[in-house]
């Protein structure tokens, strides 16, 4: 597991960058002037760019060293982070914002591309399970660093001390990564990349995935700000409340779910599809419930048990989508699968800046939880049929 540790580093390094920003929502409000919506922006500017950059980052996954291209990320959205850190204005912060987006791109498909071709088969799930953990530990870390450098360094401080972490651990992951899964190797005997446009089977994928991205990103977004409104905690408080209840069952989740697609997989090729599929369907009430909480107790209990079967969905996503394309197209199919999730979670970003004191999240989120169980029931429908008819030769 030499590759997985070191880009798990890596990865969580990633998410602290990106996520410490949320915890500081009032002190940006303070500093900079920021407004509900253009709060919420923050969140979507970086989402939709780093959304833009997914489909073209995973094809550069497999035409070029994907060793290199982890690293150079590495050190350019550390840069952007360190831009973060100096922005005199709304519209720098958004735009350093947004050139985060584009670096951190480059990451997250080459990453996944050269995990899913260094380990075998078999254990494939618990391998990128493994590597998608590190994104958890990492918002909580950035959620709880970020609300309490606001409160005790300031939060410029707090962007310099990231940056400066990422651009130090850049040379560590070359050493650690160089050579290893560095380019494709010879495509699987599965369905040919070209049909994964026309293929039902990865549309329901990305629905579901999609679905799940938007509520996992108002947690992300919103939650400690959600807590901090309803039940008055300091930034630092509800940074910690906001993350490490959720995230560490969400670990827990991620790795259950990868042992047992994996268990499973043995027996049933659409294993991981069903896990990912369950994983939604059970989530998604505790979304509803957590922002329906009248207490801080309830809204831990419940957001950890949003983040436990999330936990199977994350764990097996890019897996699934890994069953329907050979490994030189699976940069691409999974910039593309990130990338429509991506575009789903910074609408939802941006819109629930613009509804929270409306409409407000309780009720965003019985809409929400009501497609993504209607998404997880076609997924798994789809998957029954595609694979009932597989040996006929169809491809669904």
């Amino acid at each position: 597991m030499r590759l997985v540790a070191f880009l798990w580093v890596a990865f969580a390094l990633n998410y602290v960058d990106r996520q410490m920003v949320y915890s500081i929502f009032p002190a940006l409000e303070r500093d900079l002037g920021f407004t509900g919506a253009r709060l919420g922006l923050i969140g979507t500017v970086f989402l939709w760019v780093y959304t833009l950059g997914m489909p073209l980052a995973g094809r550069l996954a497999d035409i070029w060293r994907r060793d290199m291209l982890v690293v150079a990320s590495l050190v350019l959205w550390s840069v952007a982070t360190l831009g973060c850190g100096m922005a005199r204005s709304q519209g720098e912060f958004l735009a350093w914002r947004g050139v985060m987006g584009i670096t951190e791109s480059l990451y997250f498909p080459t990453a996944l591309a050269m995990i899913a071709s260094h380990y075998p088969e078999s254990a494939r799930s618990r391998a990128l399970s493994i590597h998608q953990s590190a994104q958890l530990v990492g918002v909580v870390a950035g959620g709880w660093f970020g609300g309490w450098a606001a409160d005790n360094i300031g939060w410029r401080q707090a962007f310099t001390v990231a940056a400066v972490a990422g651009i130090s651990y850049s040379a560590i992951l070359w050493l650690g990564v160089h050579g290893i899964g560095a380019g494709p190797m010879a495509p699987a005997r599965v369905e040919e990349p070209g049909r994964l446009g026309s293929s039902w089977c990865y549309g329901a994928l990305s629905l579901t995935f999609a679905a799940f991205c938007a509520m996992q990103w108002i947690f992300f977004a919103w939650f400690p700000t959600f807590l901090q409104e309803r039940f008055g905690l300091s930034m630092t408080s509800s940074g910690w409340n906001g993350t490490v209840f959720v995230q560490s069952a969400a670990i827990v989740g991620i790795l259950t779910g990868g042992w047992l697609a994996d268990r499973l997989r043995l027996r049933w090729r659409a294993a991981r599809l069903y896990v990912a599929a369950a994983g939604v369907l059970l989530c998604a009430p505790f979304a509803y419930l957590t922002f329906s909480a009248s207490t801080l107790e309830m809204a831990r209990v419940c957001s950890a048990g949003f983040g436990l079967f999330g936990g199977l969905l994350a764990a097996n996503s890019f897996a699934a989508a890994y069953e329907l394309v050979g490994d030189t197209h699976r940069g691409l199919a999974g910039g593309v699968l990130n990338g429509i999730g991506g575009i789903a979670s910074g609408g939802m970003i941006y819109m629930a800046g613009v509804w929270k004191h409306t409409i407000g999240f309780s009720t965003m989120m019985v809409w929400m939880m009501l497609v993504a169980i209607g998404a997880a029931v076609l997924l798994a429908v789809v998957t029954r049929a595609r694979f009932d008819v597989e040996r006929h030769g169809a491809s669904l």
